[in-house]
């Protein structure tokens, strides 16, 4: 479990118009409006650009849709989408944010939970710099834990029991974020952090 002896409500970043305070912006062009202005789901997800690297840059400007397709092979078969995440954790624990919370991210595609479909609609998206395999970082989970946190403060339909994977709401099509994610980990720290 994360270590939480050292943390207080002072750490829990604030969400304003959408937008987190002290998070790293990169804009992308790839959201549009929610149809309801509903929030009431977090997807957490994972991604590495190349798969399996990390640092680079290369998933902001991949969501920014600038990425450098000549710089690797792998990026000519992702060149055409269109895709997007309200926020991007790294391997340091940095927050960077691309989409404001208030609009729908292109971040979960075909997707379903609790029986409702188009889960971007309602949803907020999380990206893990990781694969499914490669254990997280605690500075990862310490910085999720407490983006959860000013995520349920912001948005009260956000609950624990509305936090799941993208390979919940896609399966079959999706595998992230994968058997290497400790959800009994996170249920902890948000727990420990709900406490303080």
């Amino acid at each position: 479990m994360t270590d939480l002896t050292d943390c207080s409500l002072k750490s829990v970043p604030v969400i304003t118009d959408g937008w987190m305070q002290g998070a790293r912006i990169v804009r992308s062009s790839h959201f549009n409006e929610r149809p309801a202005g509903e929030i009431s789901l977090l997807v957490i997800h994972n991604i590495s650009l190349p798969p399996g690297k990390f640092g680079g840059g290369y998933v902001e400007r991949f969501f920014a849709g600038n990425l450098p397709v000549a710089e690797d092979p792998y990026f000519e078969t992702i060149k055409d989408l269109e895709v997007s995440s309200h926020f991007f954790i790294t391997r340091q624990g940095e927050t960077v944010q691309f989409v404001s919370c208030l609009k729908r991210a292109w971040h979960a595609g075909k997707s379903s939970y609790e029986g409702r479909s188009a889960c971007n609609d309602f949803s907020v998206g999380i990206e893990l710099e990781g694969t499914d395999i490669l254990p997280y970082t605690d500075m990862q989970y310490r910085t999720l834990g407490f983006l959860t946190l000013a995520l349920m403060k912001a948005y009260p339909d956000i609950t624990p029991s509305r936090i799941t994977g993208h390979q919940d709401i896609a399966p079959g099509r999706k595998t992230d974020p994968g058997p290497a994610f400790d959800w009994q980990r996170f249920k902890n720290d948000l727990e420990n952090l709900r406490n303080l």
